[in-house]
């Protein structure tokens, strides 16, 4: 698939609760879970500043998803996330069974930022989501996000 007008109005959600995350002091993240008809079912930020890293809005997703929907929802359902997720996150959506992946910036990309940067390198491993669920469908990432993106990223390194 290719990434269509609507996909970029649920990414700009998700730049938007990225930007609310970093304002409260977190790391610049933010997803959102839409069902097959197009309906928000869920949305969150990172909210790890607090000391719990796994509080990854891709993991909550995750969670709730588990909790509030069958299996062939899940599967229907399209996951939208500013970063691209992490191998903790990514392997939450195989087991539970979500569908599509939208992400506006990679993995790749933040490494990149962060390393150019000379922020501290990941305590895990960056892989691409394909590499952690085999088959998955997963788009991006969303030029058009990049450069705000990039902007959050770097004034939370400071």
């Amino acid at each position: 698939m290719t990434i269509t007008e609507t996909d970029l109005a649920f990414l700009r959600r998700c730049v938007d609760l990225a930007r609310e995350a970093l304002d409260d002091g977190d790391e610049p993240f933010g997803s959102v879970l839409v069902s097959a008809d197009g309906k928000v079912l869920f949305e969150d930020r990172n909210r790890v500043k607090d000391g719990d890293e796994t509080r990854h809005p891709e993991f909550e997703i995750s969670r709730w998803a588990a909790r509030n929907m069958t299996p062939a929802e899940r599967a229907t359902a399209t996951v939208y996330t500013s970063g691209e997720h992490c191998p903790m996150c990514a392997a939450s959506h195989g087991w539970v069974g979500l569908g599509r992946i939208v992400y506006a910036v990679s993995s790749a990309q933040l490494v990149e930022w962060r390393t150019a940067w000379g922020a501290p390198a990941s305590p895990v491993a960056v892989l691409p989501f394909t590499t952690i669920v085999p088959g998955a469908v997963v788009d991006g990432p969303a030029p058009a996000f990049e450069e705000e993106l990039r902007a959050l990223h770097r004034r939370r390194i400071g």
